[in-house]
This record gives C-alpha cells, sequence and structure tokens, in this order.
C-alpha cells in the first residue's frame, strides 16, 4: 500500500511540474528576431540579442534567418502568429509580398515592433514599415523620405520639412550622454534623467513619415565629433494600428551590447511594445552621468 501511495504520489507531482513548466512557457512573451541580411553584424550581434532578452525570464526567443542578399526572398515567410514580438536585425532585400502583408496585419491587430539599431535602415520604399519606424537613415533617403525630427534646446520635437539632405548619418563612436525626454513613459520610469552610454554610434538626420512619434531619450549630437549641433531623437515610440512600435538607435556591435544601459532599455523597449506594460526593476548597475557600466553577456 505505502509503495502504492508513493508511486501515485510521485505522478501527481510530474503531472504538477509538467502543467507547470507548460503554463509557464505559454505565459512568456514570444519574439522573433528577423536577421540574415544587414550593413552591421547580425551574424554577432543577434546571439547578444537572444541572451538579453532570454535572460529577463519573460521570453521565449526564435530567430528566422532571411536567404542571402539576392537570392529567392519567396522562399522566406515568417508565421508572425505564433509571436508577441518581431525585433529588426535586418536591413536588405525586400521580403516577398505576402509575409509584408502578413506583417503589416500582425502589427495593425496589436503586435509589436522593436527595430534595433539599423533595423531602421531597411526598406526605403515601403511606406508601411517607414510609419511604423518613423524616422530611418541611409539606404537613399534624402527629403521625399520625409523630415528632420530633432529636439530644441527646450526638449520640445521640432519637425523640418524645409531643410533638404540625407537620411541618416554618423561621426565617429563616442561615449555621449544621453537625455530621458518621457521620463514617465513605462520604458524610462525610474531611469536617471541623464545616463551615460557607452562608445556608440550616435545616428543623426535621421529622416522618415514621423507622424505620431514619442521621442523617449535623445542625444546632443556635438559639432566636434562630427555632429549636427542637435538633440537627435535615439528611442521613440509609435502607435501603428493596435500596435507598439519602438525604434531603438542604440547598440552597433557585441561590444556596446554589453553596456548595461544597452541591455536595460532594449529588454524594456521589448516588453513594452509586445505587452504595454514594463514590469522589470532599474538594476542596481545602471549607469549615471559620468560613466558607462558593462556586464557580461556572452560566456
Amino acid at each position: 500500500m505505502l509503495q502504492k501511495l508513493v508511486k501515485y504520489t510521485a505522478i501527481v507531482a510530474l503531472v504538477a511540474f509538467i502543467a507547470t513548466s507548460s503554463a509557464s512557457a505559454q505565459d512568456k512573451i514570444r519574439a522573433v528576431i528577423i536577421d540574415g541580411q544587414n550593413n552591421h553584424n547580425w551574424v554577432e550581434t543577434t546571439p547578444y540579442l537572444v541572451k538579453i532578452l532570454e535572460d529577463t525570464g519573460l521570453f521565449t526567443v526564435d530567430v528566422a534567418t532571411s536567404p542571402k542578399q539576392g537570392e529567392d526572398m519567396n522562399a522566406f515567410n515568417v508565421d508572425f502568429s505564433k509571436y508577441d514580438l518581431v525585433v529588426m536585425n535586418y536591413n536588405g532585400d525586400r521580403w516577398n509580398p505576402k509575409m509584408e502583408k502578413a506583417f503589416v496585419e500582425f502589427i495593425v491587430n496589436g503586435g509589436g515592433l522593436l527595430s534595433y539599431h539599423a533595423g531602421n535602415n531597411a526598406f526605403p520604399g515601403w511606406p508601411a514599415y517607414n510609419e511604423m519606424i518613423a524616422l530611418g537613415g541611409w539606404e537613399g533617403r534624402n527629403e521625399d523620405s520625409g523630415p528632420y525630427l530633432y529636439l530644441d534646446a527646450d526638449g520640445n520635437q521640432v519637425i523640418d520639412a524645409v531643410e533638404p539632405g540625407v537620411g541618416g548619418d554618423h561621426g565617429p563612436q563616442w561615449a555621449y550622454p544621453i537625455d530621458v525626454r518621457a521620463p514617465e513613459h513605462p520604458i524610462m520610469k525610474g531611469l536617471p534623467l541623464k545616463f551615460r552610454h557607452c562608445e556608440d554610434e550616435l545616428y543623426q538626420r535621421q529622416r522618415g513619415p514621423a507622424h505620431n512619434v514619442t521621442v523617449l531619450a535623445s542625444a546632443f549630437a556635438v559639432p566636434e565629433k562630427r555632429g549636427t549641433n542637435r538633440n537627435e531623437p535615439l528611442i521613440l515610440t509609435v502607435p501603428y494600428g493596435k500596435g507598439r512600435c519602438v525604434n531603438n538607435m542604440l547598440g552597433h556591435a557585441g561590444k556596446q551590447l554589453e553596456s548595461v544601459d544597452t541591455i536595460v532599455l532594449l529588454q524594456r523597449c521589448a516588453e513594452w511594445a509586445a505587452t504595454g506594460k514594463v514590469t522589470q526593476e532599474v538594476p542596481a548597475d545602471f549607469p549615471g552621468e559620468d560613466e558607462p557600466t558593462f556586464r557580461k553577456v556572452l560566456d
């Protein structure tokens, strides 16, 4: 009798464990990182992005890698219905029409988009994508792509639709201070109002539709670093249908993805884009105004 009771108890415990594990997995945010083409080293950065998201305990992460540039993109399709969040570590050939249509429907119906760094270089000729990211750079962007958007000395958004010029450039990498512009937004809430980012590219002269933009963070592009002498937006949000889109321009390569502010902002941007809220605490090693801080991500 005792042996049967022990066996029964073990079975019940195993079933409970499996049920709990299954429920836990189902409760997590389902994210997919799209890569495969990029003018940056996506082979290096995607493993960082996977680990950064998974380290929160909030995400399950898949990776969808496109064909190489110039190859048949009709073979590339992502089932967006499986996910809550798309992370763009991609710029390159246009997707096939079926995938583009499915992606727009995914966002319109409430999906999340996180454009990481050069993800906002993608698709200069795709109006819907440019509406989602609001501002982009390179790939032939110019005044026909939309206005410049920057912040004045008081932090007010300035949309300059008159000035001609390129869409997107940057000076040499340097460790610049970042200013929080929307301190009550869930992504930024609790962060220092100014903190020091690591040596990174400071994207500037971004152009795009710039509709319904909320600038969360900016940095002053100093002339001595070939900057514009303007406060340039670096993290911004855009609603698109029921979806939430975040354009986060930080994090050029693996070195930058070990900067604590880069890590934390990607984690918080991802959670908000997927759910509309941020449950993560600000970690003790988040940088202050004077020096960036770093954390080992990959073994």
